[in-house]
């Protein structure tokens, strides 16, 4: 299925995103530095990339669709979804307020996205493996086509693909500096 596969892609550069803020934990915990401005820019990453584009076409287009066509979000793998949005939204504030104090708060930081990074590991498996299986024995190629008609029209009014390949190029340049 094509929007799957688009999720799918992105769920790929995220990992990559979590894989970075790992690695920048690991430097926090062993008293290192950090690469400079990494720390404030890995929530603008999450909050633009991983929310406004990815969640925002789950959210808004591919749950619904899922819900017209049976799959339940009260007590059930939407729902489930969407909460954990929420909590990661939170651990994401978290980061970005200790990024932004006058002095960098590596403690915070590093127990925002000590809690965040398992979180959308296991968010992302749950996904591909579970939710995404479910998708395709409910969603018909009409209602695929469809529906990547809309992720193509909502990228473009949002802007979402110029934001895709920038922060793509954006973690190839992270990876590159990050110890």
């Amino acid at each position: 299925m094509k929007t799957i596969d688009r999720l799918v892609a992105e769920h790929d550069l995220i990992e990559r995103g979590l894989d970075l803020l790992e690695k920048s934990v690991a430097l926090i915990e062993s008293n290192r530095p950090v690469p400079e401005n990494f720390s404030r820019w890995v929530p603008d990453f999450f909050s633009q990339f991983a929310d406004a584009c990815h969640h925002a076409k789950e959210e808004d287009l591919f749950f619904p669709l899922l819900k017209e066509r049976g799959i339940s979000q009260e007590g059930g793998p939407i729902g489930v979804m969407l909460h954990e949005h929420d909590i990661g939204r939170d651990c994401v504030r978290r980061m970005r307020e200790a990024s932004a104090a006058d002095e960098f708060d590596g403690s915070s930081f590093a127990t925002a996205a000590g809690e965040f990074v398992p979180l959308l590991r296991q968010h992302i498996f749950k996904e591909n493996n579970i939710l995404f299986k479910m998708a395709e024995n409910v969603l018909s190629t009409a209602d695929d086509d469809a529906l990547n008609d809309r992720f193509t029209e909502v990228e473009r009014e949002r802007e979402l693909s110029e934001l895709h390949q920038q922060f793509a190029t954006e973690v190839a340049r992270w990876e590159e500096a990050m110890p």
